[in-house]
């Protein structure tokens, strides 16, 4: 079952709107204009729908981005529909249920959607972060203060710097300078960042993803539809989940193994590894989190991802380009769900000055609630 999961399932639209500062939207307006952005690159209109799911957003109680009021905004009734919280894991979670809900006959075009105005809406990110808010007494009022005990312990583990951290911002940013789309598109450097002031030591201010207002869609649909669409297929290969309940109560946690396993999922279902990724939309929330996902994706050994990004390695033109529409550290902080949109455009070679030659194979990863859950997909062309 899980490897014909992966034959005839595509993605066959995606829409996302302006990002950034957007005051007098709403995560519902936002959600609304995202998922009509995704129809028309498509070429699909609201009744192929039949089948809705939304990730409510960082500000939106549950009540104001759920399928009911969505599903009312657009004149669309589905037979299928579903919201979903994972944090940074739930794009790629709501694909994956969106895939499994085609194949088992549920439905067969349904659009996975997100929206947030988290910038002018106030965010979430004031909080302790964990089970409850007793971490708060420790000084854990952030989530930075959560992913700096990952890159504290890696660097006196392994010895990785913050400079090592720095090309990775600065790989971002350049990739966001390359999109025109993209909130902060000014290139940095590793000077830059390092002059940039502490928000949780070692984490500078552009160790940090932004916070940003916008909406994202993504639609799937059975192969044999998209075929008959405006834009080529992008097939989903494979796809992995991985969850723990264990939070600083486990020494393993600050790793975060799970994610290896929603990683090395995703490859076994798609029948590839590591050497066959041409390009990889990896969830970066901070800096460390790209290096943490660069050893459990395969592409180096634990505790080499510092200098594995040095020297231009992950840019584009390099032996992995990460992130090359900028991310969530540059792009927009849209919760992991514009690295499916970057990996789709990439896998149609829709991306102009930052294409990467003969992309054929994307990993997408996804994170979230407190580090808790992960999720991987393959992409390849639906041909």
């Amino acid at each position: 079952m899980a490897t014909d999961m992966a034959k005839d399932v595509a993605i066959v639209g995606v829409g996302a709107t302006p990002q950034g500062k957007l005051p007098g939207s709403t995560s519902l307006s936002l959600a609304v204009d995202a998922v009509k952005a995704a129809l028309a690159d498509a070429g699909l209109s609201k009744q192929d729908l039949d089948g809705l799911l939304t990730f409510p957003g960082t500000t939106a109680p549950e009540g104001s981005l759920n399928f009911l009021r969505l599903g009312e905004e657009l004149g669309a009734n589905p037979l299928v529909a579903g919201s979903m919280t994972m944090g940074g894991a739930t794009a790629g979670g709501l694909v994956q249920m969106a895939a499994a809900q085609i194949k088992a006959g549920l439905a067969e075009t349904v659009a996975c959607v997100f929206g947030d105005a988290a910038r002018t809406g106030g965010s979430r990110f004031n909080r302790a972060q964990g089970w409850g808010d007793s971490w708060g007494i420790w000084g854990m009022f952030a989530a930075a203060a959560n992913s700096v005990l990952t890159a504290s312990r890696h660097m006196a583990v392994y010895g990785t710097t913050s400079e090592q951290l720095g090309e990775v911002a600065v790989t971002c940013r350049y990739h966001a300078s390359l999109n025109p789309n993209a909130v902060m598109r000014t290139p940095i450097t590793v000077a830059d960042h390092q002059a940039s002031r502490w928000i949780v030591e070692p984490f500078h201010l552009l160790d940090c993803c932004l916070i940003s207002d916008g909406g994202v869609c993504v639609i799937v649909t059975t192969l044999d539809k998209a075929k008959d669409l405006r834009r080529p297929p992008v097939r989903i290969a494979g796809m992995g989940q991985a969850h723990t309940t264990q939070t600083l109560g486990s020494k393993d946690w600050l790793s975060l193994p799970h994610q290896k396993t929603a990683v090395h999922n995703a490859y076994r279902m798609a029948g590839v590894g590591p050497e066959d990724i041409d390009v990889a939309q990896l969830y970066d929330n901070f800096t460390m989190s790209v290096l943490l996902w660069l050893e459990h994706g395969g592409f180096c050994k634990p505790g080499e991802s510092g200098p594995f990004v040095e020297g231009g390695r992950i840019r584009l033109g390099g032996e992995l380009p990460v992130n090359t529409a900028g991310g969530n550290l540059s792009e927009s902080y849209m919760e992991g769900w514009l690295h499916i949109v970057e990996g789709v455009r990439q896998i149609r070679g829709e991306c102009g000055d930052r294409q990467v030659d003969d992309a054929e194979v994307c990993l997408v990863t996804g994170r979230g609630m407190a580090l808790n859950d992960a999720n991987a997909l393959v992409l390849v062309p639906g041909r």
